[in-house]
């Protein structure tokens, strides 16, 4: 990062944590320069750069302060309550008709699990594809099917290395993206009928993941900043024969919850002592607002009972369908289940991805997708402060593109699920985040797609209906 980078993210973290509260001055130009110890020209590009996010504005004669974003008065969710039992899984039906409503283009993707495609560097992948293809040897095509590219897993073992895990590139398994690594996963630790933890709410995908293969879900409460509720997960291992953990540490979706390092390290040890497999679901982790990357809990294992899943699909490239699994003790049996399943990813797709991470700047990329995710989650939560009802709760994750929100107990968030298709809208409601088809007046609401006067229509309208309950 350059200095004003360094210096902009300083103060944008002083944001973030509350410390320069909303239409507080931050420091002036000649005080941040003296403070510092930089150039006033430094200070200016830092300051513009915040302006730029949305994060400051400035005063005729007065100076730079701290955008009025939301107020917060809008509370966070309350934790859901926790119930000892297993619950067979059936979802589907309701995921489709979610997804179905994201195949018009001109519906306003306030439901859509990915974020804009317009913030991905399409053109450099594009690049990177043609010159990777042009250097990839013909016997690549036959050679990296069963372990993957070369080239990408050492980019990988490198960025996990700078992460502080250090991983062996041989217990990487390139796989189609990081759904079909958390599916590998589940296949290579349980059979059917076998009892799962995991959270409440929790990804409609692994629900669906769970019912495919005939597992029952034991639903873990989830708190709205600091993840899954340790003291009822260690109550669900003492009484019920689980024979596996699947969870999101870091910016857990549907709520963005992050666990604290300590938390993890806990976690961790409660599995071990069970000895009861992780599967840790990290695809958002990239995607972290402020200076410093969350630690996968995948950095404390010794024992090789974590394996930890994740993608380029939310970071970089949604469509290339490239992920990856560091499976630990299990990575030759889902090693050998992938070659069972789907053979290998796309060889071109996984070369471009590997050039790409050697060449095309990803770092710098990952550094304007979270300014622009942190800027549109503000605006969203100004939109919903502005225009949903008193009584409306939500989550403030501290990265990703997702917010959830509580709505008074009276909506039934189904029934404006429907209201707001037929408007050109969607959204995802609380219902399909969980197994027992809980969190009825709930619903997901993604901010990744570019804001404009679309976006704010549609949290208009959406507010409207909310109050018309």
């Amino acid at each position: 990062m350059k200095r004003y980078e360094k210096f902009a993210e300083e103060i944008a973290e002083l944001i973030r944590t509350g410390v320069l509260a909303p239409n507080e001055k931050v420091p002036s130009v000649r005080h941040a320069s003296q403070t510092y110890g930089i150039s006033p020209s430094t200070v200016f590009q830092a300051y513009y750069l915040l302006e730029d996010r949305g994060l400051i504005q400035a005063r005729a004669r007065s100076g730079y302060f701290v955008r009025e974003h939301a107020k917060r008065s809008l509370k966070e969710p309350d934790i859901s309550s926790h119930e000892m039992a297993s619950t067979d899984v059936d979802v589907s039906e309701l995921v489709f008709s979610v997804l179905d409503s994201l195949r018009d283009p001109h519906t306003v993707h306030f439901g859509s699990a990915f974020p804009g495609p317009d913030l991905f560097p399409l053109d450099r992948l594009a690049k990177s594809m043609s010159q990777a293809l042009k250097a990839l040897p013909s016997h690549s095509f036959i050679a990296d099917q069963s372990a993957g590219n070369p080239d990408l897993r050492r980019q990988l073992a490198l960025r996990y290395m700078i992460s502080g895990v250090m991983l062996p590139s041989d217990e990487l398994v390139i796989t189609n993206g990081a759904m079909e690594a958390l599916n590998l996963c589940l296949q290579a630790v349980t059979q059917p009928g076998d009892l799962v933890a995991i959270e409440s709410p929790s990804f409609y995908a692994c629900l669906q993941a769970l019912e495919r293969l005939q597992l029952k879900a034991v639903e873990i409460p989830v708190h709205p900043r600091e993840g899954i509720d340790l003291d009822a997960l260690s109550e669900s291992m003492n009484r019920l024969p689980i024979k596996a953990c699947w969870l999101m540490s870091s910016l857990q979706n549907p709520i963005g919850a992050s666990m604290s390092e300590d938390k993890k390290e806990a976690l961790y040890h409660l599995c071990v002592r069970h000895q009861i497999p992780l599967i840790e679901d990290d695809v958002f982790a990239e995607l972290h607002f402020g200076q410093n990357p969350p630690k996968p809990i995948k950095s404390y294992d010794k024992e090789g009972l974590v394996m930890h899943c994740s993608s380029f699909s939310k970071s970089l490239a949604p469509g290339y369908r490239v992920g990856w699994v560091a499976g630990g003790r299990f990575s030759e049996w889902i090693s050998r289940l992938k070659l069972m399943n789907t053979i290998s990813p796309s060889i071109p797709a996984q070369a471009a991805i590997a050039d790409y991470l050697q060449h095309g700047g990803y770092d710098r990329h990952l550094r304007r997708l979270r300014y622009t995710l942190e800027t549109q989650q503000h605006a969203m939560l100004v939109a919903a402060e502005k225009h949903f009802p008193a009584g409306t709760r939500v989550t403030r994750p501290k990265g990703g593109y997702l917010l959830w929100f509580e709505f008074p107990e009276k909506v039934d968030s189904l029934q404006l699920f429907h209201s707001a298709r037929a408007q050109g809208i969607s959204l995802a409601p609380g219902p399909i985040f969980s197994a027992s088809h809980r969190f009825r007046n709930c619903a997901r609401l993604n901010y990744g797609q570019p804001w404009g006067p679309s976006s704010e229509d549609a949290m208009a309208l959406l507010g409207k209906m909310l109050c018309s309950f």
